[in-house]
């Protein structure tokens, strides 16, 4: 398998876009990061609560953590480190700080990755969130042999 791989999935509803979340959510393992990109309301938050769910963390504990930077959510199979960048200025993310969670014994799911410098995350999957008539189109892209393993596990369907 190459490290590089993408796929496009579509959601009509809110709950067609957390259960694709929670179809990756069962199969991350740590040190997963998700890097979400999309404009406000696409869907990003709904996302994560999908991930949560499959990690068997209750998903009624995400919110957008846009004013705490950072919430951690523990209790599932795996610790579920979950950053909002939306405040920061494009390439202002302390880098050394986001590397402990990325890198660490959870799964990570940045939302606003697009603030982030260009190749803080060398390796890892992408989520972009766009609107299109009804709903959303979701666009995974993984970079590196783990990251497209993942893309290629949700386009079997397993």
């Amino acid at each position: 398998m190459t490290g590089i791989a993408t796929l496009a999935l579509t959601a009509d509803t809110v709950e067609a876009t957390e259960a694709i979340g929670r179809r990756l959510g069962r199969l991350v393992a740590p040190g997963d990061a998700v890097a979400l990109v999309g404009d406000l309301g696409a869907g990003k938050t709904a996302f994560v609560r999908g991930l949560a769910a499959g990690l068997d963390v209750p998903p009624h504990m995400v919110a957008s953590p846009t004013f705490t930077m950072i919430a951690e959510y523990q209790g599932g199979r795996l610790p579920l480190f979950h950053i909002d960048l939306y405040r920061l200025e494009p390439g202002a993310p302390d880098l050394p700080v986001l590397e402990e969670y990325v890198h660490g014994a959870g799964v990570t799911a940045i939302e606003w990755a697009d603030r982030l410098p260009p190749g803080a995350l060398d390796a890892g999957l992408s989520v972009r969130i766009e609107y299109v008539d009804p709903g959303r189109r979701l666009t995974f892209d993984g970079q590196g042999i783990r990251a497209a393993t993942l893309v290629a596990a949700l386009a079997s369907g397993t």
